[in-house]
C-alpha cells in the first residue's frame, strides 16, 4: 500500500478520507493536540484495526471524536449535571470528558469498560472529516504504542508509511501533548490525564476536583494511565530539581553516546543536546516536546537525560510525559 499525504484544506482529500472512515478503514488525521489514527468509532471491526494497526494493547481505551455536542448525547447512557458547563467553556478543544456509555458504543472502544472517552476536537480538518463521515471517529495518536506521539505529518509517514491509505496534513499541532482527560462519570470530577486544559482552569469552573497521577494496574479508564508512552527507543532518566542544578548534573553525567533533552536557557555545547523551550515557557515546551524526543531517537545514542519543568499549569502535562517516556526512572535533586 502507497500512503498518501493530502492537504487537509482541500475538500476533495476530506471526502476521499470519509470514503475510507465509511468504509471501515484507517486514516490519520490532525487535531490541535496530536496527529490521530482514526476509524469509525461504532464499526467494531475498524475499531479492531487501530489496536491492531498501533500494537495497542486492548485494556488501553480510546478516545471517540465527535462534531458537536449533540453527538454525544447515543454515545452515553447519562449526562452528567456538569457535562454543559465543561463543553459550553472548553469544547471544542483539548479536553476530554467521560461518561457512563450506551450500548450503541463497541466494547473495544472502551477497552470492556463502562464509561466512554469523548471530546470535540478543534482543528478544522477534523471536524470536517468527522461530518463527511457522518460517524464519530476514535482516534488515538497515529503512532506505534509507546513511541513519541506525531505531531507533524511527516511524523506519522516515518510511523506509519504503507500502512495506511491516507495522511491528513493539517499542519504542526498547536497544543503539542495530548487531550486533558477529565472523569466526570462519578460524584467528583477527576483528572486522569493533564494535557492543554490545566487543573486550574478546571478548578476555577468546577471548585473541587481530583487528580490521578499515577500508572494503573488496573483497568484503565483513560489513556495513558497503564503503559509506558511517549518514549524514545533509548532509556530516558529524569532529572528533576532547579534548572542549573539538574544543567550541571547533566553536563558532569554525560557521555560520547548519551543524550539530552534540555531547556533553550540552561543547554549547553554538546552535539546530542536537544533542546524544546525556555525553562518557564510551557506552551513552547508542549508544543515543541514529541517533536524533540524523535529527534533524540536519531540520534541512536545509549541513554537520555531530561529536563522537565515545574508542575505548575500546562507543565504538569510536560512533565507528566516525560516521566512516562522515562517510565518513570527519575533522579531527584531536589530530594538530596
Amino acid at each position: 500500500m502507497e500512503t498518501i499525504i493530502l492537504n487537509a484544506n482541500d475538500p476533495e482529500s476530506i471526502s476521499r478520507c470519509a470514503d475510507v472512515i465509511r468504509s471501515g478503514g484507517l486514516v490519520a488525521i490532525p487535531t490541535e493536540t496530536v496527529y490521530g489514527l482514526g476509524a469509525n468509532a461504532l464499526d467494531e471491526n475498524a475499531v479492531a484495526g487501530i489496536f491492531a494497526t498501533k500494537g495497542r494493547q486492548p485494556d488501553n481505551p480510546l478516545i471517540v471524536h465527535v462534531a458537536s455536542v449533540d453527538d454525544v448525547k447515543p454515545l452515553v447512557s447519562f449526562i452528567p449535571e456538569v457535562f454543559e458547563t465543561l463543553a459550553n467553556k472548553f469544547w471544542p478543544g483539548p479536553l476530554t470528558l467521560i461518561m457512563k456509555k450506551s450500548d450503541l458504543v463497541p466494547s473495544n472502544v472502551t477497552a470492556g469498560g463502562h464509561t466512554v472517552a469523548i471530546r470535540i476536537p478543534e482543528h478544522s480538518a477534523a471536524l470536517s472529516l468527522i461530518r463527511a463521515s457522518g460517524c464519530p471517529i476514535a482516534a488515538p495518536s497515529a503512532n506505534p504504542s509507546g513511541q513519541p506521539s506525531p505531531t507533524k505529518a511527516i511524523h506519522v509517514k516515518s510511523d506509519l508509511d504503507g500502512v495506511i491509505p491516507y495522511i491528513l496534513d493539517g499542519g504542526d499541532c498547536r497544543v503539542g501533548l495530548e487531550s486533558t482527560v477529565l472523569d466526570i462519570s462519578e460524584d467528583v470530577p477527576r483528572i486522569l490525564r493533564p494535557g492543554g486544559v490545566t487543573s486550574d482552569e478546571l478548578a476555577a469552573l468546577l471548585g473541587a476536583i481530583e487528580i490521578d497521577g499515577t500508572l494503573s494496574t488496573d483497568a484503565p479508564r483513560s489513556p495513558g494511565m497503564k503503559y509506558r508512552h511517549y518514549a524514545p527507543n533509548a532509556p530516558v532518566t529524569v532529572v528533576l530539581g532547579a534548572p542549573d542544578t539538574t544543567a550541571d548534573y547533566i553536563r558532569e553525567n554525560m557521555c560520547a553516546d548519551f543524550a539530552a533533552l534540555m531547556f533553550d536557557d540552561y543547554a549547553f555545547n554538546h552535539p546530542n543536546v536537544v533542546t524544546y523551550g525556555d525553562s518557564t515557557d510551557y506552551v513552547a515546551q508542549a508544543a515543541h516536546l514529541f517533536d524533540a524526543l524523535r529527534k533524540l531517537d536519531d540520534m541512536n545514542s545509549t541513554a537520555i537525560f531530561a529536563q522537565a519543568p515545574h508542575e505548575n499549569g500546562l507543565g504538569r502535562a510536560v512533565a507528566n510525559r516525560i516521566k512516562k517516556a522515562a517510565g518513570n526512572n527519575i533522579v531527584d535533586l531536589g530530594k538530596k
